[in-house]
């Protein structure tokens, strides 16, 4: 599908619709309910096809019913602030670009704008930090795998957070490290940095393990707002094995409230 977001050309996205949807109640063609809403972006040098096969969200999505939209990058990148080319450098307005989306999708009543749910991978996990950072009201948790928190960040509530990082990754290291972009020789920031930082935005208290396979948690706090850890030991720059799973039960159980 397209949307035009007021530039040049339009934007490219995937929506799965799942079959919950059909058997829902509709009012003036709209469902009584609407669904919630995973929006999916891919890392560098990928596209939305590839991520939708490398997710597996559409599965998952059938089961749980929820829609689960792949918006598509220019040119395979999204400009997440401190990264990445070419959509930094061409200052593209990808924030806009998915805040103009969500709007689409909860304006036709499919999506429950309570349950307005990012999560990406790599470059794609960069701009959900800086979605939730630009437009905290929009999303009510993100899903962050293989990314880095690497610019500033005010966001103006509070976001509940799953961050997934395997303790191998050379191109975002767990502990900081690298290059930002092929221009920027500034190092990634560590995700311990992120996760403190989310934790204290979310006024939340120290990580402790949760009996989560490796995942640490804040514990819950004001309107349940969470922020979670899972560290991927010996995990590289990739998704990891039932991440996706995962992360559609802590969005689930974290709604806007």
């Amino acid at each position: 599908m397209k949307i035009d977001v007021g530039t040049p050309g339009h934007r490219e996205y995937l929506v799965h619709v799942p079959p919950a949807l059909a058997a829902r109640s509709f009012r003036s063609g709209r469902p009584v309910r609407p669904l919630p809403v995973v929006v999916a972006l891919h890392g560098g040098a990928d596209n939305m096809f590839g991520f939708e096969e490398k997710t597996g969200f559409d599965g998952l999505a059938d089961r749980h019913g929820f829609l689960a939209v792949y918006p598509d990058g220019f040119a395979f990148t999204w400009n997440a602030g401190d990264c990445c080319a070419p959509a930094r450098l061409a200052h593209i307005d990808d924030v806009g670009f998915l805040n103009k989306l969500i709007d689409h999708l909860t304006g036709t009543g499919l999506a429950d704008p309570k349950r307005v749910y990012v999560t990406g991978f790599s470059n794609g996990a960069g701009m959900a930090y800086r979605f939730a950072c630009e437009s905290a009201g929009k999303v009510a948790a993100i899903g962050v795998v293989a990314g880095a928190l690497a610019m500033a960040c005010h966001p103006a509530r509070p976001v509940s957070v799953m961050i997934w990082h395997g303790t191998a990754d050379h191109n975002v290291p767990y502990n900081g490290g690298g290059h930002r972009d092929f221009n920027d020789s500034r190092p990634f920031p560590p995700v311990g940095r992120a996760v403190d930082f989310w934790r204290r935005a979310d006024g939340l208290s120290s990580l402790r393990a949760d009996g989560g396979r490796g995942c640490r948690s804040s514990g819950r706090g004001d309107g349940g707002v969470e922020v979670v850890l899972c560290t991927v030991t010996g995990g590289g720059h990739a998704w990891p094995s039932g991440a996706s799973g995962r992360l559609w039960d802590f969005f689930a159980a974290h709604p806007r409230t």
